[in-house]
């Protein structure tokens, strides 16, 4: 990996951390607080991963990922997942077609998922059949359909909601497909004087305002400069051992994980939180990953790649409170 010079970085520090800033003002212009939420959706889009968000209908998704089209220049497709929607549905299929000479010819005709942003929208309500159409996507950013695949054009991004209320009819993600979520984001219900804001906003116009800032190569570009970060090996150590300490079966277990934890996470864990922190350092207007970055996305990190046990339920702790007593417990180990 090539490094830049001192002067340089500076200026590509400098340059990123803005247009970040310029993003977020303009996604304010639709989007009404969530600020944590929309720091890590940047984030993730950044990084080259995908965001699972938690959240009852009615909060905002959908406008917040339409924003996100018009501020970065992308294209913008919704697909609504429901127990009778097909893989093909999704993906797309091959069609038969008559030409002008009235021979028969196989075309593919591409699904909703050809777009570089993509709004799952209750993913959940999905059949497993169709939630495996996506794990490809997800991953590998291309579609198999017959004998040919095809690639999806960068950046791509997918943001799959999920009701975590009504679960009746639902299909839960496997693990498998959860993993491939860089982040589990839990989109809150605004307080009194956002909610009053929205209803101003929506009441001038219920269309979105924000203006282009960045486009495809520039987010591309970015993500390049993102890896160029350098993360020293103390910071390194800290964030793999996070990861590590999540599973109570290893040998020198940490006592959280023998307590409160009953699978841990996978070493995509690992992987996105320092490919994040990368991201969170440079929008900070730092050239070197910290452990403050580590820490605060931790928990968007481990939340959905971690089974708390019944010790934790009986202590009524959640994947929040059981991921804060990691954080401390590394803590403690690092200093040691």
């Amino acid at each position: 990996m090539e490094m830049i010079n001192n002067n340089e970085n500076l200026a590509k520090v400098k340059q990123f951390s803005e247009k970040i800033a310029q993003v977020k003002a303009e996604l304010h212009k639709d989007v009404v607080g969530q600020e944590e939420v929309l720091d890590n959706v940047l984030i993730a889009i950044v990084a080259g991963g995908n965001v699972l968000l938690e959240g009852v209908p009615g909060v905002g998704k959908t406008r917040m990922v339409r924003s996100l089209s018009r501020v970065l220049e992308l294209p913008f497709s919704r697909i609504q997942f429901t127990p009778d929607l097909m893989p093909s549905d999704v993906t797309g299929t091959n069609i038969v077609e008559k030409d002008d000479n009235g021979k028969l010819n196989t075309v593919f005709k591409p699904g909703p998922i050809f777009a570089n942003l993509v709004l799952a929208d209750e993913i959940n309500r999905a059949t497993p059949k169709t939630q495996s159409a996506m794990l490809e996507v997800m991953q590998e950013h291309k579609i198999t359909v017959g004998d040919n695949t095809y690639k999806l054009e960068e950046p791509f991004f997918v943001m799959a909601t999920q009701n975590p209320v009504e679960q009746d009819g639902t299909y839960p993600l496997p693990e498998a497909q959860m993993d491939r979520f860089m982040f589990k984001l839990m989109v809150n219900f605004p307080t009194a004087k956002e909610l009053a804001d929205i209803v101003k906003m929506t009441g001038i116009t219920m269309e979105e305002i924000a203006q282009p800032v960045l486009n495809g190569p520039q987010i591309l570009e970015m993500r390049k400069l993102a890896g160029t970060v350098p993360v020293v090996d103390k910071v390194l150590d800290y964030a793999v051992n996070l990861v590590s300490n999540t599973h109570p079966e290893i040998p020198n277990a940490s006592e959280t994980a023998k307590k409160y934890i009953k699978y841990g996470a996978s070493p995509r864990a690992a992987q996105a939180l320092i490919a994040c922190a990368k991201v969170r350092a440079l929008m900070n207007g730092n050239y070197n990953v910290s452990y403050e970055d580590i820490d605060a996305l931790a928990a968007p990190v481990l939340r959905h790649r971690i089974k708390i046990s019944y010790g934790a339920i009986n202590e009524k702790m959640n994947a929040e409170d059981v991921i804060a007593a990691l954080i401390k417990e590394n803590k403690k180990l690092s200093k040691a």
